[in-house]
């Protein structure tokens, strides 16, 4: 991601999904983060072990590209939320990194009713 005279600075996908996911997880109205692949029509909400499986994280070029898959409470306005899980998770990878992230996009897979 970054050179100079000293070498190359590079910080994978995965390292940046799991800054994602942390960010994710701390946002109002946030029940989990949710398998990417509904093939089985079933939401299943993942252990914190697994939360940046929630994660899909593109490099091209000098443009990062974040989508997260999230169970969002039920009763709260899903928009907002969405729009506020953007919002932090752009600039914390940013302020993270040093890099701007092209965009991050929200798919929200299940409203459930937060049981903490």
């Amino acid at each position: 991601m970054e050179e100079s005279k000293l070498g190359k600075i590079e910080v994978t996908p995965t390292a940046i999904a799991s800054l994602a996911s942390q960010v994710v997880l701390e946002c109002y109205g946030v029940v989990g983060m949710a398998v990417k692949d509904l093939a089985s029509g079933l939401v299943q909400i993942l252990q914190p072990s697994s939360h940046r499986r929630g994660v899909d994280v593109r490099i091209d070029g000098n443009d990062i590209v974040i989508d997260l898959y999230v169970v969002i409470e039920y009763g709260t306005r899903i928009a907002i939320v969405a729009r506020n899980i953007q919002s932090v998770v752009k600039y914390t990878v940013e302020r993270a990194l040093g890099v701007p992230v092209a965009s991050v996009n929200v798919h929200v897979q299940d409203l459930r009713v937060s049981t903490g």
